[in-house]
């Protein structure tokens, strides 16, 4: 007999036989009767044991939450006084006639039938795996699902490419701290996990591709807190022969779209969206990231706001030297390579961000695509010549090849749908994140590696004294 999922035995005829296999969520003795509630990916199913057979009623008397089954039985009608309006299956259950137990579970360290804020969250992230089962998480989960399958069907149908870039790259300074990681086969050189596929997406532009997208992981070494993780994933999109405004136009029908099609409970506050310069929004709102929400309490008001013409360069006091917003491959609003080293601290970008309810969501930038500019930049930044050809010359020469006009964006998914499920942060709506010091407490990661391991990579500790 074939397996039948709990939520597709409403389509069963009364009498019925089928064959379920899933989970125990609850159990009830009522005196004769036992009552459990059946669950597997699909949904809940009540399911009786009568004492027509005295054995397997002995059997269901054991069972405990959790524990993994196979059950079969009849598709029966619930009485009139047991009817259940808020479940799926609630005007059904299965009477059970055969009953095994595939495995048995142990007391779970926290209740799973609650939405588990009251629990402790190094508790949740020890035993995730558990804490998954949270009908909450399970739903954060399956709507983070569908709005990425939204999201690629929707560029497919733009024209757009996803494309898989490397994970193991080089390590280059591009704001935040990178992930090395070591190799056997280049003793003493490092991998470099991406920050973002940024380099790539602009080789994929030289390469012809001229509408790119990607569901890429990034990863970046740095303080995390509420909205923030060492590693998160971004909706990457990367365009030829465009303008400021043609990736603005596609992200914002993009996201409108998002929202109407799976949030239609969501009201936008205001469409198109409102933009301002990152100057209107520091004098207006002393933010670069307002909450442009009119009923801030209203779960259900999406504020979408555009922030536009961001300084190119920003002068860092302790450090003595110029830096890029943005990153440095930013197209400054002035190609005049003399007049960045003049004054680039009255340099706009073409850089872009945009906010939702006071929350960054996204950022993106037209890119330079000259090699003479880009390199004049790095120059300004503070690289040296042969610095720059170590660490870009691979970008540079590319450039050199009729690098086309290109920018692009790259959403911060986790933060996205954050907002949409009404999370208070992104851990939950990430299936296994890491704590807020960026601990892995399930795998107890990092940790130290073994001594003949480190050896073979030509890697030694030096241990800190006390």
């Amino acid at each position: 007999m074939q397996r039948t999922l709990a939520k597709n035995t409403i389509d069963k005829n009364s009498g019925e036989k089928v064959k379920i296999i899933g989970w125990v969520s609850a159990r009830r003795d009522h005196g004769k009767l036992i009552f459990i509630d059946f669950i597997d990916t699909s949904g809940v199913l009540q399911v009786v044991f009568t004492p027509k057979d005295k054995n397997l009623l002995k059997i269901a008397e054991t069972l405990r939450v959790n524990d993994v089954v196979e059950i079969t039985g009849q598709i029966g009608e619930r009485p009139e006084n047991m009817l259940n309006a808020e479940m799926e299956t609630g005007k059904i259950e299965l009477v059970a006639d055969n009953l095994i137990v595939l495995n048995k579970a142990e007391t779970t360290p926290f209740e799973l039938n609650t939405d588990g804020y009251e629990v402790n969250e190094e508790l949740r992230l020890k035993y995730r795996y558990l804490d998954l089962k949270r009908a909450r998480l399970q739903k954060n989960l399956k709507a983070r699902n569908e709005a990425i399958l939204f999201i690629r069907n929707f560029l497919a149908e733009k024209g757009f490419t996803e494309i898989e870039t490397p994970i193991l790259g080089k390590s280059t300074p591009e704001g935040a701290r990178d992930f090395i990681a070591p190799t056997i086969l280049r003793p003493k050189e490092f991998y470099a996990l991406p920050q973002s596929p940024q380099q790539y997406k602009q080789l994929l532009m030289v390469a012809g591709f001229e509408k790119y997208f990607q569901i890429a992981r990034c990863f970046r070494d740095e303080d995390t807190r509420g909205n923030r993780q060492p590693e998160f994933t971004q909706l990457d999109i990367e365009m030829s022969f465009v303008k400021q405004e043609d990736i603005l136009n596609l992200t914002e029908e993009l996201f409108t779209s998002l929202v109407k099609k799976l949030y239609p409970q969501k009201k936008i506050t205001q469409e198109p969206w409102p933009r301002l310069t990152h100057k209107e929004a520091m004098e207006k709102y002393g933010s670069d990231k307002p909450d442009l929400r009119k009923d801030k309490n209203d779960t259900n008001e999406l504020a979408f706001v555009w922030i536009i013409d961001f300084p190119a360069f920003e002068y860092k006091k302790t450090e003595k030297r110029w830096d890029a917003v943005h990153h440095p491959f930013t197209m400054p609003q002035v190609e005049d390579i003399k007049k960045i080293k003049e004054d680039p601290g009255k340099i706009l970008a073409h850089q872009y961000d945009v906010v939702l309810n006071g929350e960054e969501a996204g950022g993106g930038s037209i890119r330079i695509h000259k090699p003479e500019l880009l390199e004049a930049v790095f120059e300004l930044l503070g690289h040296k010549k042969k610095d720059i050809s170590e660490k870009f010359g691979h970008l540079l020469d590319a450039f050199k090849y009729g690098a086309p006009p290109h920018g692009g964006i790259a959403p911060g998914l986790d933060r996205l749908i954050m907002l949409l499920q009404n999370e208070p942060n992104i851990r939950e709506v990430i299936a296994f994140p890491k704590t807020g010091d960026g601990r892995d407490l399930m795998m107890n990661a990092p940790s130290e590696i073994d001594k003949e391991q480190l050896e073979e990579l030509g890697i030694s500790i030096n241990k800190k004294k006390k």
